[in-house]
């Protein structure tokens, strides 16, 4: 079965396709939020839940505290972009399943904000495509954490170029920029700017980066799962 016909995935619509990453004081510096440390089968690491995307805070919460994220797989790893998880089914699948296709059985509404941004080491949510979900809502359970690669300014001003031209037809719509901010981030740390606007950015990695990197370098199949599985083992809120 083809990617192109994952119910909830992401995709990365652009050719051009560190631990403790924070947005710039003056932007939205999070110093806040709600902490969970997920434990896998390649190491532990921690995420911040922003409050300034309370729904999906607040589900991502609830599911924790469920006990839904326990036991599922990281199905999906593409290096140099991401690592997404979420899909309940896989939980109990066989080596040779194709995983992605099942979400928790809702969707959440959109939280874009320009300072939340897919920087490395962003926490976000899958959805499925424009075509079926024009709103851009959030699957409820899948997400994915942006690895990325460094940016030049360059490549973020043909990003804009792309946006902008395909906003020609709407012309009550303002013209993109990356803001300084973002610029900062993807010339030095990296990530995913294709992404921003796109889908719901709502955490991030605040310890144990290094262990996304581990995840994201494993060998992986043509449908882009591990070949090994990578397993979350157990989310616990932290006091």
């Amino acid at each position: 079965m083809k990617k192109t016909v994952l119910l909830w995935m992401l995709v990365a619509c652009c050719a051009t396709a560190c631990t403790g990453n924070r947005q710039k004081k003056g932007d939205a510096e999070q110093t806040s939020g709600t902490l969970a440390q997920v434990e896998t089968s390649l190491g532990k690491f921690t995420l911040r839940l922003y409050d300034e995307t309370p729904v999906h805070r607040d589900n991502f919460i609830k599911l924790v505290k469920e006990g839904f994220y326990d036991s599922v797989l990281f199905h999906r790893v593409i290096k140099d972009f991401m690592v997404q998880a979420g899909d309940p089914e896989s939980k109990n699948a066989d080596d040779t399943c194709f995983l992605g296709l099942t979400d928790i059985g809702y969707a959440l509404p959109a939280e874009f904000r320009p300072d939340l941004f897919h920087k490395k080491g962003a926490l976000a949510a899958a959805r499925q495509g424009d075509d079926v979900n024009p709103k851009r809502e959030s699957s409820g359970s899948q997400f994915y954490i942006v690895t990325g690669r460094r940016y030049s300014r360059g490549e973020l001003h043909d990003l804009e170029k792309q946006r902008n031209t395909a906003l020609t037809d709407n012309l009550k719509t303002p013209p993109f920029r990356f803001s300084e901010a973002q610029i900062e981030a993807y010339t030095s740390q990296g990530g995913a700017p294709h992404l921003d606007g796109r889908y719901t950015v709502f955490g991030e990695v605040v310890n144990g980066m290094d262990v996304i990197e581990k995840i994201e370098a494993v060998e992986t199949n043509d449908d882009d799962r591990p070949v090994s599985n990578v397993r979350i083992l157990k989310v616990s809120l932290v006091p």
